[in-house]
């Protein structure tokens, strides 16, 4: 499976011949100024909540790749009426797809749309792709909701918010890898932004001291996993 990196909390997963775009915030970010969206494929967009930095380029990229859009109700109605077809709209529990079982779970933050319209409630997904259980929080602080996964689900990476401020911190974060029983961690959402900055290298080091580990691919880089 490969994971590619696009900035804040955008990435791609690809698996079973497919990608599965999450959160597209690229144009917006000075950080990501190298990323050409018009070259980004997707089958599947996947969006955890409403807010801007996670939902700016969605029309652009639904609309020249013909991704089916998933997301909240809420979400779902406000990127319909932007004019994009091809959306799904979900809430909490396992929905069927073609591409096998999508779990969305609970968040704790809040969510509203661009145009101020009401975003109903922010969203985690868990997904099985290629024999591997791999779980996105979104934007979430720390909750014992994870407790839960653990309990469904034998985690293989968990892709979680690393920033603070907004979410979880690094060690909010290495708290979650107990709460979820994971040992591998993909950080998203930090330094795109002054009051979410961290110390890259610092924070790989603080994980490690706990025998787990943290993965923090630059910008546009892929790696597998």
């Amino acid at each position: 499976m490969k994971y590619t990196y696009y900035g804040q909390s955008c990435f791609q997963l690809e698996a079973d011949g497919k990608k599965f775009l999450f959160d597209p915030f690229i144009s917006g970010n000075p950080l990501a100024k190298h990323i050409d969206i018009k070259s980004i494929e997707a089958d599947y967009i996947l969006v955890s909540h409403g807010h801007g930095d996670h939902v700016a380029d969605i029309v652009q990229i639904a609309n020249h790749t013909n991704a089916q859009v998933i997301a909240m109700v809420e979400v779902a109605d406000w990127i319909t009426k932007q004019g994009v077809k091809n959306v799904t709209d979900i809430n909490f529990g396992k929905s069927k797809f073609d591409f096998g079982s999508l779990r969305t779970v609970w968040a704790v933050h809040s969510s509203s749309n661009p145009d101020g319209s009401y975003g109903g409630n922010p969203a985690g997904f868990v997904m099985e792709l290629e024999g591997k259980s791999i779980y996105y929080a979104g934007d979430t602080a720390l909750t014992t909701e994870m407790k839960l996964l653990a309990d469904l689900h034998s985690l293989d990476y968990a892709i979680l918010p690393i920033g603070g401020h907004y979410t979880m911190d690094v060690d909010d974060a290495l708290v979650a890898t107990k709460y979820l029983e994971c040992e591998r961690v993909i950080g998203v959402h930090y330094n795109t932004f002054p009051p979410i900055q961290i110390d890259p290298e610092a924070a790989v080091a603080k994980f490690k001291r706990e025998n787990k580990v943290l993965l923090l691919p630059a910008i546009g880089e892929t790696i597998e996993i």
